[in-house]
């Protein structure tokens, strides 16, 4: 008969085991960072920025990215949980103020507008021609009923709302009225309107022949644009008031109520969440996004340095 001790023992070895085995689950769990993100940044977040840090510190790096809008809506409702989120613009940002969830949200980069293409489309030729020559015929491709052109949901996306946007200031500048409503049709056109993550996807397959984008995710993706001037691309802070302030549209919100929508500058913010799984992590990775090592990776995928100050910051 097997002795009380030995069976002690072996029931302590086990336990330990146990605890290990289980334990060591428990922290693998934990030892990672949850980032969600605009959708247009996967490439610097997925293959640069998160990587990176998640290597520097012994983690395993979690990305999830979507229209701004509808992923700060997913994370105020608490049906997503992350670390950090990064949006564009400070819209998406003000949904999880309002929930309570964020205290301040810290500029991290910048873009501006731009028109990508794809290098096969037969339209292609003249919309390099177009950008080489800094002259309006761009905008006379996208008009052209035979070219099948891409964007966003301006409910869910930001980009979505700034191509529209884009567009009536392209009118202004053009002299060419009714120019947004013949390249774009309605403002919410299903014809038209794709998730934000396969929006550069569908353009590379030759689904579409050309996108609304931001340079910073088109650099990334290695697809040729055409550049846009400042008075409308969304970049330039002085040009607010004699040109971005003077545009705005209208969009049914998800309650069928109309919603009249302004310009927002093309910053990239980023919020620790206060229901982060870990916030120590979480603000070590805002910090390490403003470091020359987080900003030299920016800069490597096509973004621009950040503009402005913080938001929601005590004055």
């Amino acid at each position: 008969m097997e002795s009380r001790v030995n069976i002690r023992v072996r029931y302590q070895l086990a336990a330990v085991l146990a605890a290990a085995l289980f334990g060591g689950s428990v922290a693998q769990a934990q030892d990672k960072i949850q980032l969600t993100y605009a959708g247009s940044m996967g490439v610097v977040m997925d293959k640069a920025l998160g990587p990176t840090f998640a290597k520097k510190e012994n983690l395993t790096y979690q990305g999830q990215g979507q229209g701004a809008y509808g992923m700060a809506r997913l994370l105020a409702s608490k049906k997503v949980v992350a670390d950090v989120f990064v949006s564009i613009t400070p819209g998406p940002m003000q949904i999880l103020k309002d929930a309570g969830l964020i205290d301040d949200a810290i500029p991290v980069a910048s873009t501006r507008m731009v028109i990508a293409y794809n290098p096969k489309s037969p339209f292609a030729a003249r919309l390099a021609a177009s950008d080489k020559a800094k002259n309006s015929d761009w905008l006379s491709v996208l008009q052209d009923k035979s070219l099948k052109f891409g964007r966003t949901d301006p409910y869910n996306d930001p980009q979505g709302q700034n191509i529209v946007f884009t567009m009536l200031l392209a009118e202004k500048y053009y002299h060419q009225p009714d120019a947004a409503k013949k390249a774009l049709g309605e403002v919410q056109n299903p014809a038209q309107v794709f998730m934000e993550g396969g929006l550069l996807t569908r353009l590379e397959s030759g689904q579409i022949d050309a996108t609304s984008g931001y340079e910073s995710a088109v650099r990334s993706a290695k697809l040729p644009y055409v550049s846009l001037p400042d008075e409308i691309n969304l970049s330039n802070p002085a040009m607010s008031k004699q040109w971005y302030d003077t545009v705005s549209f209208t969009i049914k919100d998800s309650a069928g109520k109309d919603q009249v929508l302004h310009t927002q500058p093309l910053v990239f913010y980023a919020a620790v969440l206060k229901n982060a799984p870990d916030a120590a992590q979480a603000r070590k990775f805002v910090d390490f996004m403003l470091s020359p090592e987080g900003q030299a990776l920016f800069r490597q995928n096509g973004y621009d340095v950040p503009k402005g100050t913080a938001l929601y910051a005590a004055k």
